[in-house]
């Protein structure tokens, strides 16, 4: 299985997906003009990833912004994630960064914290 990426556009986020070292980063803006079919080849590249996952994946998130769309987006990829660890294929973590100033990436975080059954860790830094 081919990593999955994409580079990162004024509307758009950095994508690396490495099914061999199963750490996958997602950063940057994700306000695209559809986010369903700009997330679609993700989700199904997440969806063959997870029937043969690394034995531990983390997901790296480090949005500066999103909209509401890439909002639920966002979530299906979580949920996504979690079937690894539901499934019992491996261990599963997000590790949710977020610029210490920043009160709303914060929020979002623990929001999908409280939805997410895996670990989901909140880690601050300053820019």
């Amino acid at each position: 299985m081919n990593p999955f990426t994409a580079e990162q556009t004024p509307k758009t986020p950095h994508i690396s997906f490495d099914p061999v070292t199963g750490v996958f980063e997602l950063s940057g803006k994700s306000v695209p003009e559809n986010s369903v079919i700009y997330y679609k080849p993700l989700f199904e590249w997440v969806d063959s990833y997870i029937q043969n996952p690394a034995k531990t994946t983390t997901l790296i998130v480090q949005f500066d912004y999103f909209n509401t769309s890439s909002a639920k987006c966002i979530i299906d990829l979580f949920k996504r994630i979690e079937l690894i660890s539901k499934n019992q294929k491996g261990e599963a973590i997000i590790n949710w960064k977020y610029d210490e100033a920043d009160e709303d990436m914060q929020e979002a975080g623990e929001d999908y914290k409280s939805i997410i059954k895996i670990p989901f860790n909140l880690i601050s830094f300053q820019k």
